[in-house]
């Protein structure tokens, strides 16, 4: 089979949501593979997409999307950006927030384990 891609994609797995039809009305998907051209992405079952382009957001890498729809089988849809460069979501301290979370989870647990062997 003959590959028509510009530039190779990447396999990755990203939750992402995609807003079709009006802003506001979304659902989640999975980003199966990406490019800097493109990505195939995964619903969870069949779903309505707008004919022609749906704005996709991966909160993972910080962007937004604005794609062209290329293909559609089953829940699957390869896309094409529109644009050459994506515009940034506003950047979150929630991964530092969560790092930090942990970090006081595991040393929480060990005082326990100390407390327990102590009795």
């Amino acid at each position: 089979m003959l590959d028509r891609r510009q530039s190779a994609r990447e396999e990755v797995i990203y939750d992402a949501i995609a807003d079709i039809e009006k802003p506001g009305v979304n659902r989640e998907c999975v980003v199966r593979d990406i490019s800097a051209k493109g990505a195939r992405i995964e619903f969870g079952d069949l779903v309505q997409l707008p004919k022609e382009q749906v704005s996709l957001t991966i909160v993972r890498k910080g962007r937004a999307l604005l794609a062209r729809i290329i293909w559609w089988r089953d829940n699957f849809v390869g896309v094409a950006f529109s644009s050459e460069r994506p515009f940034d979501l506003p950047i979150s301290d929630l991964g530092r927030r969560v790092r930090k979370s942990e970090k006081k989870k595991r040393q929480l647990q060990r005082r326990i384990n100390q407390l327990l062997d102590q009795r």
